[in-house]
Parts: structure tokens; sequence; C-alpha cells
């Protein structure tokens, strides 16, 4: 033992936590538990915060849940998932989209959540550059904040239509050297969708250039004109990223999948095996029901069609008339700069002084987000008339 140490303990609190934990928080959660708060006491709030459906699960998925946890052990399952359900969702690509993608390149996971841990763990060492949207879903960078790596933004806006150009990517990659680009579209928070030249440009410079593409299409199949186009469509060696949680109204499940290129498989697989073993065997299960759904499912996305058109009817008659494009998922990202520069204040009232709960812009956009609000229409259709009604109502809506 050294001189002077001792196995006295020390002081409480003078041990830290890692750095790679320092990480903002996610402020939709925030919102989500002063809403509860204000539930709690009495208050009536109307949801418009949290990407959630307002549908339970569809009935073929609760009914093989049931059946389930009746006649199974539900155990682990393998790493990659269930068989029946990797088929199953292979023939969804086949279904939808016209194309092939083989069975054994579908990896079963814990949600989109794990999805993004393990892609980026597969393809992104510690310091690595990840170029992102802004603005876009506060997860990304945060998660790859906590692996040690980085996220260089690309501001987009109005005049590229919210998404990010093919010129911006390649002067991001000529100025800092990237190793990946990640693209959600339908995108959160903006609702807007890429279009499929665009999205094609994309694609191929990153694999001009070897960078790894990313595509979440967690919002595939919530669109309400044309339908969203698959990364898939362009090239096979993209990681793909989808969920039940959205279009399947599956968030608590926790059940979601990967397509990766067929070399990635059995990194992703020894990745699973150790960080999550497998994702729940009775979530798998309902999943696989839920593909048998689509009637029910698509009444739902109907429910949020007619959600969409009556909010962006309504939110411009309160005042709020500076929309991105609502092209799918179920979200309106309004610019709030005619009535306020902070937007996480201004929806701090919007909760209290009316009861409508919805998301600051911040935690889509450090450096732009306090002059936008992210509304929810996933909820009911009387909840969304009602908060219109509200929101007409509301003084700090009308200009000074």
């Amino acid at each position: 033992m050294a001189e002077n140490e001792t196995d006295e303990p020390r002081p409480a609190g003078t041990r830290k936590p890692a750095a790679r934990s320092d990480i903002a928080s996610f402020i939709v959660m925030d919102v989500m538990r002063a809403a509860a708060e204000l539930e709690a006491r009495g208050l009536s709030v109307i949801h418009m915060e949290v990407g959630q459906p307002g549908t339970p699960a569809p009935e073929a998925a609760l009914a093989a849940a049931r059946g389930a946890i009746a006649g199974e052990t539900l155990g682990y399952t393998a790493a990659l998932g269930m068989d029946a359900l990797r088929r199953r969702i292979a023939k969804s690509y086949r279904t939808r989209y016209g194309i092939d993608v083989g069975e054994d390149r579908i990896v079963v996971c814990t949600g989109s959540s794990a999805a993004f841990i393990l892609a980026f763990l597969a393809l992104f060492d510690a310091g690595a550059r990840v170029a992102l949207p802004s603005p876009g879903y506060p997860c990304y960078r945060h998660i790859l904040s906590a692996l040690g790596c980085r996220s260089p933004l690309i501001e987009t806006g109005p005049e590229t239509r919210w998404m990010p150009t093919r010129d911006a990517v390649a002067a991001l990659h000529d100025d800092v050297g990237l190793d990946g680009l990640l693209i959600a579209s339908p995108a959160n928070p903006t609702g807007t969708m890429i279009e499929p030249a665009r999205l094609a440009e994309l694609v191929r410079f990153c694999d001009a250039h070897g960078l790894w593409f990313v595509s979440d299409e967690i919002y595939h199949g919530l669109t309400y004109g044309a339908p969203a186009t698959t990364a898939l469509a362009v090239s096979q060696d993209v990681v793909v990223i989808n969920s039940f949680s959205k279009y399947h109204a599956m968030t608590g499940w926790r059940i979601g999948w990967l397509v990766v290129p067929p070399a990635l498989v059995r990194v992703v697989e020894r990745l699973q095996q150790n960080l999550f073993i497998s994702a729940p065997a009775v979530s798998q299960v309902a999943a696989l029901g839920a593909f048998e759904a689509t009637e029910e499912l698509e009444r739902n996305r109907e429910a949020y069609a007619r959600n969409r058109a009556l909010l962006l009817e309504a939110l411009p008659e309160a005042g709020l008339t500076a929309l991105a494009p609502a092209d799918g998922a179920f979200y309106l990202y309004a610019d709030v700069s005619a009535f306020t520069d902070d937007a996480r204040a201004f929806a701090s009232a919007m909760l209290h002084e009316i009861g409508v709960a919805v998301t600051p812009g911040l935690d889509f956009d450090e450096r732009r987000g306090h002059r936008f609000l992210r509304f929810s229409y996933a909820g009911t259709e009387a909840d969304m008339a009602e908060a219109a009604h509200r929101l007409k109502g509301w003084a700090r809506l009308s200009k000074a």
C-alpha cells in the first residue's frame, strides 16, 4: 500500500459518473412527467407532447400474446429473433415496397432504441462522425455521444424542405470527414418525407465515399399522400431501422428490427447476444400477430389523417401559420417566434394555463428550437378537437 493510503471510505459524493453519461435529458419525457403531475391534481390535460398512438395494440397482437402467455414458456429466443417473425418481416418488404430482403438479414430487437445502439456499435468506432439532420430526433445524438461518437449537424429548414441535400452532406464531409449519415423519413419532429430522388442521391453519395447510411423508417405506413420509399430500394448496403411502435401502435411492447447487409449479420448478432440476449418473447409473438391487423391499423391511420386535417385548419386559425410540411408520421412542427423567443416557457404556460401538453423545439434543435413547438396528433379525434378549441381561445396566441 502506498504511503498515506488507507482503506477509510472517502466522503460521499467524491466519485463522479462517467463523462459519457453526461447527455441531455429527453425533454418530451420531462413534459410527460409535468403533465402527469398536473393530471394527478385534477387538471384536464390533452397529450400532444409524446409520439405515441392513442390506440392500444391491435387485437390480433393482443390475442397472440394472450395465447402465448397461457400456453408457452416464453423463455429466451434466438438472438436474431424468432424465425417466424423474421420471415414475416422479410415478406412485408415484398408486400409494401416490392423488393426482396432475405430473412437472414433481419434482426429483431427491443424497439428502435436498441436498434440504434446495435447499429451504431456495429458501424462506428469511438470518435466517428455521424451526420444528422437538425431538427431531428434527439436520442440519435445522445446515444452517439454516450458511445463516444460525434454527430455534426446539417441544418435544414423550409428552403430545403426540412431535409438535407447532397451538397450539404458533401460540404460537411469535406469539412470534417464523415463516417456515416442518418436520415429519418417521415421525420420527427417535422413529419416531412424525403423525395425518392434526393434519397437516392444521398445513398449513392455515401456508397461512393465509403460512408455508412442509416435509414430510420419507423414512421413508414403513416403517410398521407405518396408512400414512403425505403433506402433498400436504392442500395442493399444500408442499415434500415424500423419498429412496431408507431404504425402498429405497440410502443410499450418495445419491439423493433433492423435490416443489415449480410456481412453485418453476425456482427450484430454477437452484440445482441451480449447486450440484450434477445427481444422479449411475448412481444415477438404479439408483433407476429400484428401483421394480421391491416384493416384495424389502416383505420388508425385514417383517424390520424382526420386529426391532421383538423389541426392543419385549426392551428392557423389560432395564429400558428408557419408549419412544416406534414407528409407523414403524426407531428406538426410550428414556428412560434411571432409569439415568443422561449418555446420551453411558452409550452409550460400552454400546459399550465389551458392543459395542452406539447414539446418545445429545443428537444430537436438546440440552436433554433427556442422558436418551435411540436404538436403530436396521435391522440383521439375528440382530444384533438378539444385541443384546437382551447388553443383558439388562448390569449397568448393573440399577437400584441
